[in-house]
């Protein structure tokens, strides 16, 4: 046990301490924080300077109806745009002209410029022409109080997810599909790409050692199994400082931004958000609000909990195969036809996952969840939807069973090939390892 210790002891400071593990340790939370601050920090800056834009209408019944804004000012001119000369064209920002009834379609609206416009001009332009040349149609019919009447028949219908608590109070809970789908995918992908990551980096550990005949050496005084172990043991918890550290940075960067904008973390993990009609120090739409209060109605130390327990239980049972396959190979062009058997279920699990995202309650995504080559993937889209107690037990039991299965028949591999050189070996191969009694 004390040399399996020192196994995992160096396995663990050996990757830590190098200077790619450091960089992208820090590096990958700070790009993720900023992905999210810098448009939420950039779409607080407004220009200071308000742009003209000429007016040409032919009618003259929407020019005086434009409403300007800080960016924008609308002024009249009497002048045909279509034939200023070049010299007038830079006295604007822009050129509106306006021709015909836009309430019967037959109107033409046009905007000239000496360079690309925004989308947000020419938005606000659309938007206010659409809406006077409907509030003129409806003044066509000379019938009273015909807007209200069609406001009316349109009613805006908002709907809201709730969830009735399992305890005897019957708590009513807030949520949303959306969110639930969003964090899922987000722990889907996380789990994908730890496997991958983690799994491949024991395979390439083992395939160096055995390449440079080190691990002749260490075999000498340590049993193969416990040699195994350790690297997939040590590696592990490589992965799980690095997913810590991450979860602990981008708690500590996002409370800096959302310091910046004027938005405290206190205020959003505190359960006394205003309510509708309240104000904040932030400018916050009320449908804002409402998401922070859903992803606090969500229980995260669960969630948590079982993202990690799930990650270790499907690192543990591919890095054991990976592990085979590299005690098996000389070198890592060979490891390719073994590899891509370990790699198909989980693409395939992906993308059960992906599909499970619309519908978690579907056959395939329940039965996946449950099949230890899949579960570690599938569960996390299931989790934040809501699933029986039991059934995480009973999936992550059966993830458990098959790593223990996994790891036998994988030291068994391990231990015959990681001293075998220069026979290329098959899947015939591996199966007489499998089956070779000591």
């Amino acid at each position: 046990m004390n040399k399996l210790s020192i196994i995992i002891q160096r396995e663990y400071l050996s990757r830590v301490r190098k200077k790619s593990f450091i960089i992208m340790t820090f590096l990958t939370p700070l790009l993720m924080v900023a992905l999210i601050m810098v448009p939420l920090l950039l779409s607080t800056v407004k220009s200071g300077k308000t742009r003209l834009i000429a007016v040409n209408d032919e009618s003259g019944q929407y020019v005086s109806r434009l409403q300007d804004s800080k960016s924008w000012q609308f002024v009249a001119i009497g002048e045909d745009i279509s034939s200023l000369p070049a010299e007038k064209r830079e006295d604007f920002y822009a050129w509106l002209s306006i021709r015909g009834n836009l309430a019967d379609s037959t109107g033409q609206v046009r905007i000239y410029a000496t360079r690309q416009i925004p989308m947000e001009l020419s938005s606000e332009i659309r938007s206010q022409l659409e809406k006077m040349a409907s509030e003129d149609k409806i003044s066509s019919y000379r019938i009273p109080e015909l807007a209200q009447i069609l406001k009316e028949v349109y009613p805006t219908v908002r709907t809201e997810n709730i969830l009735w608590s399992d305890k005897a109070d019957g708590q009513e809970v807030k949520t949303s599909s959306e969110i639930s789908m969003v964090i899922g995918m987000v722990a889907t992908m996380l789990i994908y790409i730890f496997i991958f990551a983690y799994g491949s980096m024991v395979m390439n550990g083992v395939v160096e050692e055995k390449s440079s005949r080190i691990v002749e050496i260490i075999v000498s005084s340590v049993k193969p199994f416990q040699l195994m172990m350790g690297k997939i043991v040590g590696i592990a918890l490589v992965g799980l400082t690095q997913f810590i550290l991450w979860v602990l940075l981008i708690l500590l960067l996002s409370a800096v931004g959302l310091s910046a904008v004027g938005l405290p973390m206190d205020t959003l993990m505190s359960a006394n958000l205003p309510q509708a009609g309240e104000t904040m120090n932030v400018n916050l739409s009320q449908e804002a609000l409402d998401g922070i209060q859903i992803i606090q109605s969500f229980n995260w130390t669960s969630l948590i909990i079982w993202f990690i327990l799930f990650f270790l239980g499907g690192y543990l049972l591919y890095a054991s195969l990976f592990a085979a396959i590299g005690g098996a190979v000389d070198n890592n062009e060979d490891s390719q036809q073994f590899t891509l058997a370990i790699t198909i279920p989980v693409i395939l699990a992906l993308y059960i996952g992906i599909y499970g995202a619309m519908n978690p309650d579907g056959p395939l995504v329940f039965w996946s969840s449950f099949i230890p080559f899949f579960s570690p993937i599938v569960m996390m889209v299931r989790l934040p939807m809501g699933v029986p107690f039991w059934q995480i037990v009973l999936s992550f039991a059966l993830l458990v069973i098959t790593f223990l299965l996994c790891v036998k028949l994988a030291a068994k591999i391990y231990r015959t090939g990681i001293l075998m050189y220069g026979k290329k070996v098959t899947y015939k191969d591996l199966w007489k390892w499998i089956r070779y009694k000591s």
